[in-house]
């Protein structure tokens, strides 16, 4: 059982996961960022690896991306950062980005580093289902690894309860099919489609991401999955002020 497993076989609800582009605002940021989310009581955490071309980032997130590579932010200097963060956290850490990036570094390195520095999963939204069963998911299970999925309102049934079969960890749920930083009001098809999900029953429990920016939109979400992934809205909090104290200041606005 890894740290994500075990924070769900642990709590079952208002599960807070914040995500937030390594090596922003300043490339020496990441691991600063990860202790202040610890002292503040987040359940899990989400490193963002940056890249040049997301298909899923809306404009804060690009920016914080594009600010990233310019710091001098990528794969190699990440885990050199994280190397001994277990030293500091206990938290789940899950790395999220983009498939290009690591096929430059090599899949077996990569899966080598993620066990060497203790991060417990990886959400990668454009590497096909079909390539992770091949390339990765033997891999991951020896490794003891979760492989987190998407699914979104254009998801058939069919399919999520196909992801659902070889996840270990959770399933994404995609609150629209947009960018991230959307509006963060849900829709009556929205909470329609969170109870379509609801109703399959699935083995993996499920965390609502996209559009969730305040305490209102976290409690909300948190009334159909097991809780709520806020991105957008932390990283333009941290990029205002003094680092922790911003940290701090807008994890406490959520609980």
């Amino acid at each position: 059982m890894n740290r994500i497993n075990k924070l769900f076989s642990e709590k079952k609800k208002n599960i807070l996961s914040i995500y937030f582009t390594a090596g922003y605002p300043n490339i020496n940021d990441t691991v600063e960022i990860i202790k202040t989310l610890d002292e503040c009581g987040v359940d899990m955490i989400e490193v963002g690896m940056p890249f040049s071309d997301p298909i899923a980032d809306g404009p804060t997130i690009q920016e914080s991306s594009n600010r990233a590579i310019e710091n001098g932010m990528n794969i190699k200097v990440l885990f050199k950062q994280l190397l001994n963060i277990r030293k500091i956290t206990q938290i789940p850490i899950i790395l999220m980005g983009y498939i290009n990036p690591l096929y430059q570094y090599g899949y077996t390195n990569f899966i080598e580093k993620l066990i060497e520095c203790g991060i417990d999963g990886v959400i990668l939204p454009d590497l096909p289902l079909d390539d992770y069963l091949v390339s990765f998911k033997e891999l991951f299970d020896k490794n003891n690894l979760s492989y987190i999925s998407l699914v979104s309102p254009n998801t058939s049934a069919e399919r999520i309860s196909k992801i659902d079969k070889i996840s270990n960890g959770f399933i994404y749920v995609v609150s629209s099919s947009s960018i991230t930083g959307k509006k963060s009001i849900f829709s009556d098809n929205q909470v329609e489609y969170f109870n379509r999900i609801n109703e399959l029953k699935l083995i993996n429990p499920t965390i609502i991401g996209f559009g969730i920016s305040d305490k209102k939109s976290f409690q909300v979400a948190c009334n159909y999955s097991n809780g709520a992934i806020i991105g957008t809205k932390f990283i333009q909090s941290i990029s205002k002020s003094k680092l922790r104290e911003s940290v701090k200041n807008y994890i406490s606005s959520i609980r």
